[in-house]
């Protein structure tokens, strides 16, 4: 495993991650956030769907589990799992068909189904920081995911 941690001073500072991160995204990438609420996990993914050139406002799937989003480079699935009180319930939505499909699955609070991803997902934990603004942010990937660029992601090449 391969860890990073950055400092997030601002908004512009996480849109600049994302810019970074949806560089080294690929078909069938994994991206799951984790960190306490307000933390910066819906910020970061709609960055990172900008990122990917995705028009759309994305919005928190919380009561929909999965939003999907067809307008970038990649098409972009949006899952909330914060409200999945059993694995089953992302089976029937064809969980295995997002994770393993021709997009990028953004899964907001996934160490709830942490079971469930793929060995060579990438882990994002925002954390609050000293100030009001800041946020450490930690990202830990497979080291056989390593594209080279600094950053490590996964998916088809």
């Amino acid at each position: 495993m391969k860890t990073e941690t950055i400092k997030l001073n601002s908004l512009d500072d996480t849109r600049a991650l994302a810019q970074k991160i949806s560089e080294g995204l690929r078909p069938g990438s994994v991206v799951a956030l984790t960190g306490p609420l307000g933390a910066g996990k819906t910020a970061l993914s709609q960055a990172v769907a900008k990122a990917l050139g995705v028009t759309e406002h994305l919005t928190s799937p919380t009561f929909t589990i999965v939003c999907e989003y067809e307008t970038g480079r990649l098409p972009v699935y949006h899952f909330d799992v914060y409200r999945v009180h059993d694995e089953d319930e992302l089976f029937e939505i064809g969980f295995d068909e997002y994770i393993h499909g021709k997009g990028v699955c953004l899964i907001e609070w996934a160490d709830l189904i942490e079971d469930l991803l793929p060995e060579n997902t990438v882990r994002i934990r925002l954390e609050y920081g000293d100030s009001e603004d800041e946020r450490i942010c930690t990202i830990t990937t497979a080291d056989s995911c390593d594209d080279g660029s600094g950053y490590i992601f996964t998916g088809e090449r």
